[in-house]
C-alpha cells in the first residue's frame, strides 16, 4: 500500500504542471491586416436617372380629321419635311370651296359698291351745280350729300368684308395643307400614336401623333442629385454608368447643365443634372435607367488606407467593457505592435471611394500592414468569437 502512493505521487505532480502550462496561458487573438498601398482614389456622387434623347418633338395637328395614310411606323428614319401621314381631306376642301365662294361674293359686292359711290358722287356734281344756279334747294343738295357719304361707308364696308373673305380662303388653304403631316426635323420615329381611320380632334388641345428623336446618337440623362451632394457637383465634370440592358458595360457622359430648380417630393429637395453622352452605337435607348456614378473628386497616386482599417477597434473579450473612443478628433488605425498587440497610429484622411480612403498625413509607410479584423479566442462552447471593429 505505500508503494503505491510514492508510485503515484510523482504522476499527479506532473499531470498539474501539464493542467497549469495548457491552462494558464490564455490563447491570442489573431488579426487580420491589409496593406497600405499607393494608387488612385476616386470620390463620386451617386444617382439615378432616365436615359432621353437631347432633343425630342412631339408631331401633332392643327385640324381634326380621320387619318387616312400612314408614311411612317416606329424606328422608321425621317428627314425634315417628309410626309409622314394624312388626314382625309373631303371636308377641308370643301370649306375651303365655301371660303373661295365667299371671295367671290364678297368681291362682287365691294365692285357694286364702288359703283355706287361713283353714281353717288355724279349725282352730287350735278346738285353742286343746281344749286349754283338757284334750280334746286339746299334740302335737296344735302340729301345728295348724304347719299354720297353712305355709298363710300358702303364700299369701304365692302372691302372689309372682301378682307375677312380672304383671311378665311387663307385659313382655309392653310388647313388643307396641315391636313398633310410633315416632319419638322430630320431623326428617327419613337411613338406613333395614332393607326389608319382613327378620328382626331384639334377642338381644345393638340393631339400628339407622333414623337420623333432628333439624333440618338447623342442622348441625356437626367439625374436627381440630393441638396447635400449637389454642392459637389460641377459642370463639365465626368461621369460613369451602367444600364441593365448592357450588364457589365459601363458608358461616359459628362455633366452638361445643373438647373437651379429644386424639385420637392415628401420634404426631399433634390436638383436635376443633365448628363450628356455619346451613343455612336444606338446602344442606349430613350427610357433605361440608369445607374450614375459622377466623379466628384480623384487623386492619383496616393497612399490609400483600407476603410475597413479606420473602422477597425481592437477588443479582447466579449464580456470585457468596450474601449472608449479616443478623445482626438482626428481618425486613427491600428498597427502589430512589437508585443503583437494593437498599436494606434493617428493619420489625417482625405477623400474616399467606400473601399480606400486617402492619407494625407500619419507615420506610416507603403506596405505598412493595418489591421482590419480580429479573430478572439474560443468561448467556453469552443465557438471562436470575431471583432470587425464598431461601424460607422
Amino acid at each position: 500500500m505505500k508503494k503505491l502512493i510514492v508510485v503515484s505521487l510523482p504522476l499527479l505532480l506532473s499531470i498539474a504542471i501539464g493542467v497549469w502550462l495548457l491552462g494558464g496561458r490564455a490563447p491570442q487573438a489573431s488579426y487580420r491586416t491589409a496593406a497600405l498601398t499607393r494608387g488612385p482614389i476616386v470620390s463620386t456622387v451617386a444617382a439615378t436617372g432616365t436615359v432621353s434623347a437631347v432633343k425630342t418633338v412631339q408631331v401633332g395637328t392643327q385640324v381634326s380629321g380621320t387619318i387616312s395614310r400612314l408614311h411612317v411606323d416606329f424606328n422608321s428614319p425621317v428627314e425634315r419635311g417628309q410626309v409622314i401621314a394624312e388626314i382625309d381631306p373631303a371636308l377641308l376642301q370643301a370649306q375651303l370651296q365655301q371660303a373661295e365662294g365667299n371671295q367671290l361674293s364678297a368681291r362682287a359686292n365691294l365692285e357694286k359698291a364702288r359703283i355706287a359711290t361713283l353714281d353717288a358722287e355724279r349725282n352730287l356734281e350735278r346738285y353742286r351745280n343746281l344749286l349754283a344756279r338757284g334750280f334746286v334747294s339746299r334740302s335737296e343738295f344735302d340729301a345728295a350729300d348724304i347719299a354720297q357719304r353712305a355709298a363710300q361707308a358702303a364700299e369701304q364696308g365692302a372691302a372689309a368684308a372682301l378682307l375677312q373673305t380672304q383671311g378665311g380662303l387663307r385659313q382655309a388653304r392653310t388647313n388643307l395643307e396641315h391636313a398633310t403631316i410633315r416632319s419638322p426635323v430630320d431623326g428617327v420615329v419613337i411613338s406613333r400614336n395614332i393607326d389608319v381611320g382613327q378620328t382626331v380632334a384639334a377642338s381644345f388641345q393638340t393631339p400628339t401623333l407622333f414623337t420623333i428623336a432628333e439624333d440618338l446618337t447623342r442622348m441625356q440623362i437626367e439625374t436627381n442629385i440630393d441638396e447635400a451632394d449637389i454642392g459637389r457637383v460641377r459642370v463639365g465634370l465626368p461621369a460613369a454608368f451602367t444600364v441593365d440592358a448592357w450588364a457589365g458595360e459601363e458608358f461616359r457622359g459628362e455633366v452638361s447643365q445643373i438647373r437651379y430648380a429644386p424639385v420637392v417630393n415628401q420634404n426631399v429637395v433634390t436638383y436635376t443634372v443633365v448628363i450628356t453622352v455619346a451613343n455612336p452605337q444606338k446602344k442606349l435607348f430613350p427610357g433605361m435607367t440608369a445607374n450614375v456614378a459622377i466623379e466628384a473628386e480623384r487623386r492619383d497616386d496616393v497612399l490609400r488606407l483600407p476603410a475597413a482599417a479606420l473602422r477597425f477597434r481592437p477588443k479582447t473579450d466579449e464580456a470585457a467593457p468596450k474601449p472608449a473612443r479616443p478623445a482626438a478628433l482626428r481618425p486613427q488605425v491600428y498597427i502589430s505592435g512589437l508585443d503583437g498587440q494593437p498599436t494606434p497610429v493617428v493619420v489625417r484622411t482625405g477623400i474616399g471611394d467606400g473601399s480606400f480612403v486617402e492619407m494625407l498625413e500619419g507615420e506610416l509607410r507603403e506596405g505598412d500592414n493595418l489591421i482590419i479584423g480580429q479573430s478572439l479566442p474560443a468561448d467556453g462552447k469552443g465557438k471562436p468569437r470575431t471583432s470587425r471593429g464598431p461601424r460607422f
